[in-house]
């Protein structure tokens, strides 16, 4: 018990460092500006900022929410995003334990964290969040073929077979909000479904395979018609940024979801 605690401490402790990492990606990607060069700098006066000023939520709270040098604030996005995956960390380390699976979730779920923020703001969602976590997500899934429910200590088929499933993931998620957006278009008349919906259903597929990124595909609307109610009569705009509503359903579909589909199939008397 004390060993998984001190554990589920040091993943939080990595989890609000790699979110100080993606701020940067959540400030920089939509720019198109490197998430490398140049390093960490105050938005407002653009100094340097020192490595005593960086550390996770602990230095925002000694500088009182502001910088430095030019005392001006910083957003409460920063800590924000770095407490969130800290959290988010923990939480899948308590779920899935110290696996090679983790990993590859961690990944994913770092992923999905830029995904929200980038989309709520600028409604796009990065080709290096998508397109990069796709190729990823292939990858992790011919290393790691417990991700599709296969066994790892049975030669090379596991693996094939795992990809396989990854390859079926992205192309039935991807392809299925392709085909609604499509329809979108139809009824509307105007473009409904932004291309990085699309391609980031397929990275989702890429990890979770098929069978869950089709669950994803149809939990995600429930929570963004909701949504999309409330913005209609605070706003008059029917647009929304969909991309949160699909990590959401990804995730319940990642922890729930093998549940759902037995319920499911149970109810047609399937299984």
């Amino acid at each position: 018990m004390i060993e998984t605690q001190a554990i589920a401490f040091l993943i939080f402790i990595i989890g609000a460092c790699i979110g100080s990492f993606l701020n940067v990606c959540i400030v920089r990607l939509p720019h198109e500006k490197s998430v490398v060069v140049p390093p960490s700098h105050c938005v407002h006066c653009q100094k340097p900022i020192r490595w005593q000023d960086n550390i996770p939520v602990v230095s925002y709270i000694l500088l009182g929410g502001r910088c430095r040098f030019c005392k001006e604030k910083i957003s409460w996005r920063y800590p924000f995003v770095e407490l969130v995956t800290a959290i988010a960390f923990a939480l899948f380390y308590f779920h899935f334990g110290l696996t090679a699976a983790l990993a590859a979730y961690l990944v994913m779920l770092s992923g999905f964290i830029v995904a929200i923020f980038v989309d709520f703001e600028h409604r796009i969602i990065p080709d290096e969040v998508t397109v990069g976590g796709m190729v990823v997500g292939m990858i992790f899934s011919f290393l790691i073929p417990e991700l599709h429910g296969f066994p790892s200590q049975q030669g090379i088929m596991p693996h094939l077979k795992s990809l396989l499933f990854s390859v079926l993931g992205v192309v039935i998620g991807g392809g299925s909000i392709y085909l609604m957006g499509l329809l979108g278009d139809f009824v509307f008349k105007k473009e409904s479904m932004g291309g990085g919906d699309i391609k980031f259903m397929a990275m989702v597929g890429a990890f979770m395979g098929w069978q869950l990124a089709l669950l994803t595909f149809f939990i995600a609307p429930f929570f963004g018609a909701v949504y999309g109610i409330v913005e209609k009569i605070r706003t008059k705009d029917s647009a929304i940024a969909y991309g949160p509503f699909l990590v959401l359903g990804a995730l319940i579909s990642l922890f729930k979801g093998d549940e759902i589909i037995r319920w499911i199939l149970s109810g047609y008397g399937l299984r």
